[in-house]
């Protein structure tokens, strides 16, 4: 038994199970890349630990943590830092993402902005989103988890794509952050190859014989 989460509604546990295993088919997780959570109470969350199959987790794949560090820290997701600070500045966050979603993980390598192109992306997200520039990767980690909480403050959204690093959102309905998510990898999936196929037309002459 976890004793960890022994005293946790079971049914939580599964939602988040449920719903990592859908990200994880859908390419949004990785078998071990990504992190996913629920705010228990005003002073703790339930999250992964780093060492979960995300694809394949039970009650024994999640820890909770309390707002002041422990020795569970060390078991939990390397995003736990980042989804405690989000719990704590923003009330309505009932549930924290983070995906390392490939497309807009890719888009966002050479582009400042998602501009979405595609109805639904325009719809849901707006005429365009700023990328977070998270500049060098040695310190991401120690700067991420207020340059994050800084972005949500003083952008109108609840995502933020972190160039060369991934999606990070929070919300109050768990199957409505987890749709956000996905239309943001979507919509930077049609710009990679609308611009694909923009530069093909654009370089005709390569594919003369």
């Amino acid at each position: 038994m976890n004793i960890h989460t022994k005293d946790i509604d079971t049914s939580i546990m599964k939602n988040l199970s449920d719903v990592a295993y859908s990200l994880c088919r859908s390419g949004l997780f990785g078998v071990f890349y990504g992190s996913i959570s629920a705010r228990l109470s005003k002073s703790n969350f339930i999250i992964n630990r780093k060492d979960a199959l995300l694809d394949k987790m039970n009650n024994d794949s999640f820890i909770m943590l309390h707002d002041k560090e422990d020795y569970r820290w060390q078991e939990a997701s390397l995003d736990s830092f980042i989804h405690a600070n989000i719990y704590r500045n923003f009330l309505e966050a009932r549930f924290v993402i983070y995906s390392h979603a490939p497309y807009a993980t890719s888009y966002s390598l050479k582009h400042k902005v998602i501009a979405p192109i595609d109805y639904l992306g325009y719809k849901v997200l707006g005429k365009n989103s700023e990328i977070l520039d998270s500049r060098e990767y040695e310190t991401l980690y120690e700067r991420a988890e207020t340059d994050i909480v800084r972005y949500f403050k003083t952008h109108a959204t609840n995502f933020v794509l972190v160039k060369g690093c991934g999606i990070y959102g929070y919300g109050r309905d768990l199957a409505t952050l987890v749709k956000l998510i996905a239309v943001v990898e979507n919509s930077c999936k049609i710009l990679h190859y609308n611009n694909m196929i923009e530069q093909n037309y654009d370089n005709e002459s390569r594919f003369e014989v």
